[in-house]
């Protein structure tokens, strides 16, 4: 006969509920690991919200040149 599993805690379901909300699950080389889900703001990513809000100026103090499109 099975052994019946037991019935998490509510500080257990707390933790698993934290890990969740800031890490997902992706698969690397065939096996399944624990990431940082990244940052949002707004619900779009971090760096996008940076690009759609960011003046030439600002791009250009924090050496990202790159995004500089010199039409703005």
């Amino acid at each position: 006969m099975a052994k019946q599993n037991r019935k998490l805690t509510t500080a257990e379901k707390a933790a698993k509920k934290r890990k969740r909300e800031q890490y997902m699950r992706v698969f690397l080389n065939g096996k399944q690991k624990w990431v940082r889900r990244p940052q949002l703001i707004d619900g779009i990513p971090e760096e996008e919200f940076v690009l759609r809000n960011a003046d030439p100026i600002w791009l250009q103090e924090n050496g990202m040149w790159e995004y500089i499109d010199g039409g703005t």
